[in-house]
């Protein structure tokens, strides 16, 4: 189960399963166009059969880019990409809102035998750029289970308040949209992927959006060659809310039509205030998985692999 990894300096880094020689995800770290909020992304992700499981650019929404960290309302600014939402007003195209994440340097990046690691510090910053957070990311490539035809992405980011006043972690949802509370950890699927079928250890369907859960799954069909993929969604326990509401799972923000996204939300219902010099942390894992897992499978693999 060697893993390597590739990397093209300046541009990405691709993780490789050199037994079945797929290229299971790459980390792409090079700034792209302003409008579409520049940061780091992953894509493409691959099950280990080469079954991709991200798109890039859609047509509906150019700013998706595979599994990404956004902010799609942060203090008045837009670190999403695209269009702004105004409450009484839609999505309106508003350039002088959008701001960036920039890549600064890895600290740690190797491979071993059953493991891959991407440690990075990245700046975030208004449209204007001035330094508003700092954040220490970790990504970890790891599990990989041909017997399960499985594999596991761990997702670590910690944001570290630069300004001297709040930053305000907010969604569409937060300022007055229902149903749209997208912001931080954000996966957008294949076009194949629409329709798929979604659930958590209790619930299935379309009534999961703004629930929480410990985890959340999706499960869909490739096009262009046969078989399904499923993706489990966790957060760490260690995920805490700020504020008074203690310890929570993730409130999920999810859609399989009119296209596949997840993401488990910052800030779905209530902002999220960081004060000045404060750190907020948050980690999560995907597991990649060839075949269509039920509720049963999905928690017996997530019972059997600590944290």
């Amino acid at each position: 189960m060697t893993l390597a990894l590739i990397h093209a300096h300046g541009d990405r880094i691709t993780v490789v399963h050199e037994a079945s020689g797929t290229e299971l995800c790459a980390y792409v770290y090079r700034p792209e166009a302003a409008w579409e909020a520049p940061k780091p992304y992953l894509h493409p992700i691959r099950t280990l059969s080469g079954g991709l499981v991200t798109d890039y650019r859609p047509n509906d929404h150019r700013w998706h880019k595979g599994l990404q960290l956004t902010a799609s309302h942060l203090s008045g600014q837009n670190l999403w990409g695209g269009n702004t939402y105004v409450h009484g007003e839609g999505y309106l195209p508003l350039p002088e809102r959008v701001g960036s994440m920039a890549h600064v340097a890895f600290d740690d990046v190797h491979a071993r035998v059953d493991s891959a690691v991407m440690a990075e510090r990245l700046t975030w910053h208004p449209h204007g750029g001035e330094l508003w957070a700092e954040e220490e990311r970790r990504i970890e490539v790891r599990d990989v289970d041909p017997e399960s035809g499985s594999w596991s992405l761990t997702w670590t980011s910690a944001v570290t308040n630069r300004r001297d006043e709040p930053l305000r972690f907010g969604s569409p949802t937060t300022h007055g949209r229902p149903a749209a509370g997208y912001t931080g950890l954000f996966w957008r699927g294949p076009r194949a992927f629409r329709g798929g079928r979604v659930f958590t250890a209790e619930a299935d369907g379309g009534d999961l959006m703004g629930v929480q859960a410990p985890w959340l799954a999706y499960v869909a069909e490739h096009d262009g060659r046969d078989g399904h993929a499923t993706l489990v969604f966790e957060h760490a326990p260690s995920n805490d809310h700020l504020g008074e509401k203690g310890t929570h799972p993730a409130h999920w923000f999810v859609r399989s039509d009119p296209f596949a996204a997840v993401a488990p939300s910052w800030a779905f219902h209530d902002e999220l205030v960081l004060d000045p010099g404060e750190t907020l942390s948050r980690a999560y894992r995907v597991v990649i998985a060839d075949g269509a897992w039920d509720r049963d499978k999905v928690a017996a693999h997530l019972a059997g692999h600590a944290w």
